[in-house]
């Protein structure tokens, strides 16, 4: 006679026995993300249990989490998501991703899948955190958490499971220069050639680039593209995004006057926007909270046209340079979002046009700053 499987006995599928021991997946640890104003929001581990400190700042973004990981702009930054479910397709192959390695400090979640679906999946969230020694905590809730940032700015805060760690402030030192690439990597072929500064390029401003057949130099944050010694020669320059403060970026800043006043077309990305701007005589200042989305409504200046952003950054241009006109302004707060030069072929943009993830609606710009680029060598 056939036996009655109890309820029991069917949730123990989830229980190894091997060589006679039973293994049980052991319980979450707990841990706990501290401000620096003494607020406290407790969790349960899904990441590497080190206790990691960093700016607290929190992104909208509905998709795109790995694409976010591995943005360089995140560096020194513990991100928390809005959105309730985190984890549910996984982690890409690497090729997909906007850097070779994880850049946050650490990852806030309200809700951890670790059963992903998708077909491109290679691993769980969870176990690419462990693997690249990033803390990842779930805390109920994120909106309350969302709610406070919002009230009060970003704000220094820490992950702690057992051993404490003091605060960081990661807009204190030259993130740029920890990111950079360090040495000239040419790629693709083609009658422009573009140099890319490197502040923390994402990978996709290099494929736009090479999709519209540009010949792309990736030089280090602090090469000297007007050495005498330079072995190569380029019809314009896009300045990457990046992370941190912009004005700890003098090397790069230094680079980009001398660009101008020889009138190069020159294509500031997001941290490019910024250093063009203090380059060119403008000045920048610090956001509440920042824009951290893929949603953000950016209005194209004399027009009635919006265009929806990705962005990721907490520091804007404050005052225009001389000569300078506002090319797109941020609908939602009035900020800075672009500018050009009344002239010249300097232009830059707050947001990402290569958009990983979406929107694509600025792509564009990529096109309109090579037509600069081609019409400045006519």
């Amino acid at each position: 006679m056939q036996a009655n499987v109890t309820s029991t006995q069917l949730q123990m599928k989830d229980q190894v026995v091997s060589e006679g021991i039973l293994n049980i997946k052991p319980y979450p640890r707990r841990g706990k993300l501290l401000l620096e104003d003494g607020t406290t929001f407790e969790g349960t581990s899904f990441g590497y249990e080190k206790s990691m400190a960093g700016e607290v700042v929190f992104g909208t973004g509905m998709v795109g989490y790995p694409e976010s990981l591995t943005d360089a702009s995140f560096a020194g930054q513990i991100l928390a998501m809005t959105y309730p479910i985190i984890g549910n397709y996984g982690v890409p192959d690497s090729s997909r991703w906007e850097d070779d390695k994880i850049h946050v400090a650490g990852l806030i979640v309200s809700h951890y899948i670790d059963t992903p679906s998708h077909a491109q999946s290679t691993m769980e969230l969870g176990a690419w955190l462990k693997r690249e020694k990033i803390p990842g905590l779930q805390v109920k809730d994120t909106r309350l958490l969302t709610q406070y940032i919002r009230t009060h700015g970003s704000m220094l805060g820490k992950i702690i499971f057992e051993r404490d760690v003091p605060f960081y402030d990661p807009n204190a030192v030259n993130l740029v220069e920890q990111v950079s690439v360090k040495q000239v990597l040419r790629e693709g072929q083609g009658e422009q050639t573009i140099v890319l500064i490197d502040c923390g390029a994402k990978r996709n401003i290099k494929r736009s680039l090479l999709a519209r057949n540009v010949r792309v130099i990736t030089v280090p944050w602090d090469w000297d593209l007007f050495a005498p010694g330079n072995d190569f020669t380029f019809d314009g320059i896009v300045i990457s995004n990046g992370p941190g403060n912009p004005k700890l970026a003098q090397k790069t800043i230094k680079t980009v006057k001398t660009a101008l006043e020889r009138k190069i077309p020159t294509l500031g990305i997001c941290l490019g926007h910024q250093l063009l701007a203090l380059a060119a005589g403008g000045d920048t200042y610090k956001l509440k909270f920042g824009h951290r989305s893929q949603n953000q409504p950016c209005l194209l200046q004399d027009s009635k046209r919006c265009f929806i952003t990705t962005q990721n950054h907490g520091f804007a241009v404050g005052v225009l340079p001389p000569d300078f006109a506002p090319w797109f302004v941020n609908a939602n707060d009035g900020s800075n979002e672009g500018m050009r030069h009344v002239r010249d072929s300097f232009l830059s943009v707050q947001f990402h046009p290569e958009a990983t993830p979406g929107p694509v609606d600025t792509d564009w710009i990529f096109d309109y700053f090579l037509e600069q680029v081609k019409g400045a060598g006519n």
